[in-house]
Formats: C-alpha cells, sequence, structure tokens
C-alpha cells in the first residue's frame, strides 16, 4: 500500500518537471525569435547566394530586353506625355475661356464701377439714367493737316461735312447756295476730285482734299453715289479723333435754317429719320397676326423706320468712332451691301449669342424740321397749316430726279414761288410730257 502511494507521487513530479521544461523551452524560443528574427547564424550574403524564384528570373529577363523594344517603350513615354501636355493645354484654355466668360458677364457693373461711383435709386419717378458719353481726347497726330483747317472752320468745335465729286457737282451748287443763304459758316467740302477743289476756292468755300490714297481715289473719281456714302465712313473717322461732332450731310439737301440751332447733343448720334409721321419716324407697336396660332396668334412687334445715313449729327465719343469702325470694317468686306442698311443695323441690332451689339445712345431728329421728300411732296405741301412750316433741311432722298425738286424746294421756301412743288407727283413716276421725264 505504501509502495503504491510513491510511484504515484513520482509519476506527478515527474509530470510537473516535464510541464515546466516545455515551458521554459517556450520561453527561451520566444526570447531568441525576438533577438534573432533572421536566425542566429544569419549573414547578409546568405541572400546573395539564394536560388531564383521563377519570379526572379522573369524579372532578369525582362531587363534584358531588346534595344528595339525600349525604343518603342520610350517612344511611346514621349507620345504620352505630348498628348498629355496638349490636354493640359487645352484644359487652360477652356478654364481661361470659361474666365472670360464670366467676367462678360459682369462688363456692365465693372464699366459703370469704373465710369463713376454707384448711387442709390432715388423716389419712384425720379430715377434719370445716363445719356451722353464723355468725349474723346482731341488726338492732332490722326491727321495734323486738317485739325490746322478745322480750327478755322469749326464754330464750337462742330461743322457740317459733306462728301462730293464731280459727278454730284450742281446739286453741290444748290447746295452752297442754300448754305449761304441761311448763314451757315461752319461748312466743310470734302473734295474727292481736283474739280470739286477749284469750284470751292472759286466760291469761297471751305475745302479739305485728303492726302493721295490709292483705294479712297479710286472710289472718289469712280465710285457710284453707295460707294462714296460708304467711302464717308471712314474719313469721318478722322474728325471724331480730333474731337469735333460733325453734322454728316449729302449733297441732295437743301439747308433753309442754322442746324446746329435744333441739335440737342444728348446722345451720341441725332439722325434724321426716312419715317413719314410719328408713328414710322419715332416707333410703334405692330402687331403680327399668325391665326394657326390660335389663342397665341397675336405677336406683339416694335417697329421703327430706318434713320437716314445721309444727314446724322455724331459726337466724338468712343461708341461713335466703334460705330463708324463697324460700319467702314462690314462695308469693305460686303462690298454689295447698302451703307444705309448697315448703319441701322450696327445701331440697333442688340446683343445675341455670337454677336456683341453697340451700346451707342441715339435720337431720331424732328421729321418735320429734319424733312425728307417723301414728307413733303406727300403730305406737307397738300397741307395749308404745315406749308406755313419752314423746315431745318430738306433731303430729297425718296426722289431720283434730285437736282429739279432740290431748285423747286429753294424757289418755294427761299423765292416764296408757292406753285413750285406743284408740278411733281408724289413718288418718282411722271406723267407724258412733265417736267422730270
Amino acid at each position: 500500500m505504501m509502495g503504491g502511494r510513491k510511484d504515484k507521487g513520482s509519476s506527478v513530479f515527474r509530470s510537473r518537471r516535464i510541464g515546466v521544461a516545455i515551458f521554459i523551452g517556450i520561453l527561451m524560443g520566444c526570447i531568441f525569435a525576438f533577438l534573432f528574427p533572421h536566425g542566429l547564424f544569419y549573414s547578409p550574403s546568405s541572400f546573395n547566394t539564394r536560388p531564383l524564384s521563377k519570379s526572379n528570373l522573369q524579372m532578369g529577363s525582362s531587363s534584358c530586353e531588346s534595344p528595339e523594344k525600349i525604343n518603342r517603350l520610350k517612344s511611346d513615354i514621349m507620345g504620352l506625355s505630348d498628348k498629355n501636355s496638349e490636354l493640359k493645354k487645352q484644359v487652360t484654355e477652356l478654364t481661361e475661356k470659361l474666365r472670360l466668360a464670366d467676367m462678360g458677364k459682369d462688363h456692365a457693373q465693372e464699366q459703370f464701377m469704373v465710369l463713376g461711383k454707384p448711387y442709390k435709386a432715388g423716389p419712384f419717378g425720379t430715377v434719370k439714367s445716363l445719356r451722353t458719353n464723355p468725349t474723346v481726347i482731341p488726338d492732332e497726330s490722326a491727321n495734323p493737316r486738317l485739325a490746322k483747317i478745322l480750327t478755322k472752320v469749326a464754330v464750337r468745335k462742330e461743322l457740317i461735312v459733306v462728301l462730293a465729286n464731280t459727278n454730284v457737282k450742281p446739286m453741290l451748287e444748290v447746295q452752297v447756295t442754300s448754305i449761304k443763304k441761311s448763314g451757315i459758316p461752319n461748312y466743310l467740302v470734302v473734295a474727292l476730285d481736283d474739280a470739286i477743289v477749284e469750284f470751292c476756292q472759286s466760291n469761297d468755300v471751305h475745302v479739305y482734299k485728303r492726302d493721295p490714297d490709292e483705294d479712297v481715289d479710286m472710289i472718289a473719281k469712280a465710285g457710284s453715289n453707295h460707294a462714296v456714302s460708304g467711302l464717308k465712313f471712314r474719313i469721318l473717322r478722322e474728325f471724331l479723333q480730333l474731337g469735333y461732332s460733325v453734322l454728316l450731310s449729302d449733297v441732295d439737301i437743301v439747308y433753309l435754317q442754322n442746324p446746329f440751332h435744333h441739335i440737342y447733343r444728348d446722345s451720341d448720334v441725332e439722325s434724321m429719320s426716312d419715317g413719314h409721321n410719328n408713328m414710322t419716324a419715332y416707333g410703334y407697336n405692330d402687331v403680327f397676326d399668325e391665326p394657326a396660332m390660335g389663342w397665341a396668334r397675336y405677336a406683339h412687334t416694335m417697329r421703327i423706320w430706318v434713320y437716314n445715313s445721309g444727314l446724322f449729327y455724331i459726337r466724338p465719343t468712343i461708341p461713335s468712332i466703334e460705330l463708324l469702325d463697324r460700319v467702314a470694317n462690314r462695308l469693305s468686306k460686303e462690298p454689295k451691301s447698302w451703307d444705309q442698311a448697315v448703319f441701322n443695323e450696327e445701331l440697333y441690332f442688340p446683343s445675341h449669342p455670337g454677336y456683341n451689339g453697340l451700346h451707342i445712345a441715339k435720337r431720331t431728329m424732328d421729321f418735320l424740321l429734319f424733312m425728307n421728300s417723301k414728307v413733303l411732296f406727300k403730305t406737307v405741301r397738300k397741307d395749308s397749316n404745315l406749308k406755313k412750316l419752314k423746315p431745318v433741311t430738306i433731303h430729297v432722298n425718296y426722289h431720283p430726279d434730285k437736282l429739279y425738286r432740290m431748285q423747286a424746294v429753294v424757289e418755294f421756301y427761299v423765292d416764296g414761288k408757292q406753285d413750285a412743288l406743284d408740278a411733281f407727283p408724289d413718288g418718282s413716276e411722271w406723267e407724258t410730257n412733265s417736267k422730270g421725264s
């Protein structure tokens, strides 16, 4: 019994020793693993003698590729680099366009901030917007010779300017006579040939002939009325650069009063109208009817008859000069265009996608004072009250027999011949054996 208990105790003791030994072994293993992670006999050179794996062989082989393939890879890399540069450039351009577009939205506000400080709106009905643009700083270097002439001709920096060549000399004679009878001193003829220079000098009329210009000389000598009319926009620019306001006049106009006594000067451009009554001259609401639209058949449109490019007063402002540049530029590129049509399109067409309209102030002249020949022959001469009115100018723009009608206008308004206008038809068609046939 006693022997059996001893064996059992020694067995338990051995088990405990084994457990302690295992625990000590594990502990020692952890210590060695921590202190020598690469092994007790680790040497860095051992990695160099390590056998190559399959992946190592593949990497080694790729480093020994042929020069041709390497060159192709380099070329591909360069191509991708160029494309990347081009994309960056396009992105930069698009970014700049977006920036400019954003700036354009606020351009009007920026202009206002530059021109003057912002103001609070006043009480209802008292707010008035700015109407008159400032004049440019005179630049005599634009044309020193013309500048000297204008100091002698202009009155308060204003004058009448008319372009003329030999083709219109008879009408110019009538106009010059009316100018002198009306006592208008600030009148200048821009002579397009030597014959007009001689006429003006012999009749004590201020004259200016431009320096030789191949393009101008060609138009001046052989150009049609429309060609000469288009030329005036280029020539007129120099007057504005020199700081002068100009009443630009065609030759088929009779002067009965001094026009500068009837100019408002509150706009960049004041022009006579081709309209023949209040509606057509000053604008009206015209209703377009399209029955197929049913309930929405009536569309309202705003209409005004065109300004006449043969008689307009223009101030030396930036918008005015831009107008002249735009018209002259278009006429040079569109030889079949009519200068009066282009003149009105640039004045009136608003800004829209793809087009920036001209921001210019304009005024329509009194159509009974600055009268066109349709108003005179269709209305005024038949009205006993209107016949008593003395216009400032009469422009024979609606009729081809210009010289005869100009002479009749002088006879009626200057000489007092009451029936001087009676023989003429309202329009351009004459009866057989009549004066204009």
